[in-house]
């Protein structure tokens, strides 16, 4: 847990660096810098509702529907550049601390993902890690999956393979692996049969 507590810590200060400059294009398609900084912001509320819902026993759902996130999304993007760090920052912030009340009995309550799927709450603090990782690298101000800590590239990678079922045998770098895995742009991933890996959907 106190490890990826600090994926956590490490993710956040790679993307707020990165919102230093939030008009600019992302590299997800369609997505501004604008669009990744408010979806993060909302992912901390939203990941905030579970470890209400782990304290309280109180059911609090991640979002009110996927239609509502999206456009909560969009309309996020329309905050000045202070408001959207400002935003950033205090969720980010609120998130952490919500998540040192959590007594060990707590940590093991059982919540759902905003696809329904029943976790403990010691899933939080990874769900949390993961986006803010990756979307370091997707706000495109050169950050790259090789920056990131070797260890939390060793666990994304095994995360993905449990959670997808479209995976084949692939070789190559770990950060290159970890790229593919998570459906963002790679190189040097070689499939079964030694050819350059065919593209698997976004993930995440």
């Amino acid at each position: 847990m106190d490890r990826v507590l600090e994926w956590v810590d490490e993710g956040t200060a790679l993307c707020r660096r990165a919102l230093a400059e939030p008009d600019a294009p992302s590299l997800l398609p369609g997505w501004s810098r604008r669009h990744v900084a408010a979806h993060l912001s909302l992912n901390a509320e939203a990941l905030g509702n579970l470890v209400h819902w782990a304290r309280t026993g109180e059911e609090r759902p991640m979002y009110p529907s996927a239609e509502v996130r999206n456009a909560e999304i969009e309309a996020g993007t329309a905050r000045s550049p202070e408001e959207l760090r400002s935003w950033f920052d205090e969720s980010a912030a609120v998130l952490r601390s919500s998540m040192a009340t959590l007594t060990d009995d707590q940590w093991q309550a059982s919540v759902r993902t905003a696809q329904g799927a029943p976790i403990p709450a010691t899933k939080i603090p990874w769900m949390r890690a993961r986006e803010v990782m990756i979307h370091a690298v997707d706000l495109g101000a050169g950050i790259t999956f090789a920056d990131l800590p070797t260890d939390f590239l060793e666990a994304l990678c095994e995360d993905i393979r449990e959670q997808r079922g479209d995976v084949p045998a692939i070789t190559g770098p770990l950060p290159q692996v970890a790229a593919y895995l998570s459906g963002r742009p790679y190189t040097d991933v070689l499939g079964p049969d030694g050819e350059p890996a065919e593209p698997l959907p976004p993930w995440l």
